[in-house]
């Protein structure tokens, strides 16, 4: 890790930085991603379009938000992230706007290709670069923590509310509604809270690790492997599992609520994450992690049929579900420091965004062609590899720099 030390602001300006990005990813999540679901059978009818080809523009924006995830950190590192944030804010809130009018497949796709742009310059990793780029590196950790437990609560949030504006005003006006909602929050915020360009202060003669340079890091592209493997896991059976636990003998209705879990215990997986920090480095934890949710899954198809077992088990995989929101920016502070910290999280971002698009799809036509339970321990497996690709991160020293 290098000893470049970022001014932090004062501590009053970073509790209101905090609690304005606290704010803007709840929003930003609630209406960019989570609204969706919500809206997904009104507007397959509406459109008369099958409900696969909506949801296949969902995935657009997420491949879009993850393909310029690079050019995004990138821009935080030179320029900060007041402009860009507000500037994703802007384009967020007409986005929505605009798929609030949209009458043909075309329109909706193009409509999402924009989401995900403007998703990339508003939800958590240009958030985390802005914390990073602002905070003394003994408030990081608490900040993130702070902005990832409250956003957590976007789905809680937004699904219901979504789902009652669609039901009370249809879902074309339910759309407007949140584009409002949208931009009266983030807007202000972005341009009031977010601070201008940060110039790191280094403490040393030692140059910092330039982005670009951590590619030639094997521990790098170990850290890189665990993510998109992990990614693509939870992505897969996050879509897949209420399907899979009617199979062991579920009702709907509880099936549902049995997957539910995972949302809940995202949070608590966080909580377990930063407190355990004080005494593990953060790859040694999120590793240990992974592997209980390995084991957890993999109990699945032997315990799950009773309600009991099917707790136990979604209890302890779902400890993992929202780990690597917290992980990711400290494993990427403890190996190459603040500097460029926007451009490598790109790095990082760009392949685990894709692997998160394209997880659901691969685990449907792996369940279509041998069953749900191949898919289960497939999962399983990815997460232990996941968690040895983690491990091995720590065995990797970083290249020097030059």
């Amino acid at each position: 890790m290098d000893s470049s030390v970022v001014t932090a602001p004062a501590g009053e300006r970073l509790r209101e930085l905090v609690a304005a990005l606290a704010v803007t990813t709840t929003v930003g999540y609630g209406v960019l991603i989570y609204a969706f679901s919500a809206l997904l059978g009104p507007m397959s009818h509406d459109l008369a379009v099958s409900t696969t080809t909506v949801v296949g523009a969902s995935t657009t924006a997420v491949l879009v938000s993850g393909l310029i995830s690079i050019p995004v950190g990138r821009r935080l590192d030179v320029r900060g992230g007041r402009g860009l944030m507000a500037t994703g804010s802007v384009l967020a809130a007409f986005a929505v706007l605009g798929w609030s009018r949209v009458e043909n497949t075309f329109q909706l796709y193009a409509v999402f290709v924009l989401i995900g742009v403007a998703s990339a310059m508003v939800l958590y990793p240009p958030a985390m670069a802005v914390v990073v780029s602002v905070a003394a590196p003994a408030k990081r950790t608490n900040s993130i923590l702070t902005i990832t437990l409250v956003g957590g609560l976007a789905s809680s949030i937004f699904i219901p509310l979504t789902g009652y504006l669609a039901l009370a005003l249809g879902w074309r006006t339910a759309l407007a509604v949140l584009a409002g909602i949208l931009a009266a929050t983030t807007i202000p915020l972005h341009l009031l809270a977010v601070p201008p360009r940060q110039t790191p202060k280094l403490t040393s003669t030692r140059s910092p690790k330039s982005p670009t340079r951590v590619l030639k890091d094997p521990g790098f592209w170990f850290l890189a492997g665990a993510f998109v493997v992990h990614s693509a896991a939870l992505a897969a059976i996050s879509v897949h599992l209420v399907l899979y636990l009617i199979t062991l003998g579920h009702p709907p209705a509880r099936a549902a609520s049995l997957a539910g879990l995972l949302g809940l215990l995202s949070v608590t997986g966080r909580l377990v994450t930063s407190v355990s920090a004080r005494w593990l480095p953060m790859a040694t934890i999120t590793s240990l992690i992974l592997t209980v949710q390995g084991i957890a899954i993999a109990l699945l198809p032997v315990l799950g049929r009773q309600v009991a077992g099917a707790i136990g088990c979604l209890v302890l995989f779902g400890l993992g579900f929202g780990v690597s929101s917290i992980a990711t920016p400290a494993i990427l502070l403890d190996r190459y420091g603040a500097t460029g910290f926007g451009t490598i999280a790109g790095m990082l971002g760009t392949p685990t965004t894709i692997a998160k698009a394209t997880g659901p799809l691969a685990g449907a036509g792996l369940a279509e062609a041998f069953g749900y339970r191949p898919l289960v321990l497939s999962v399983a497996v990815a997460c232990v590899v996941a968690a040895a690709g983690l491990a091995l991160t720590r065995k990797v020293r970083p290249v020097a720099t030059m």
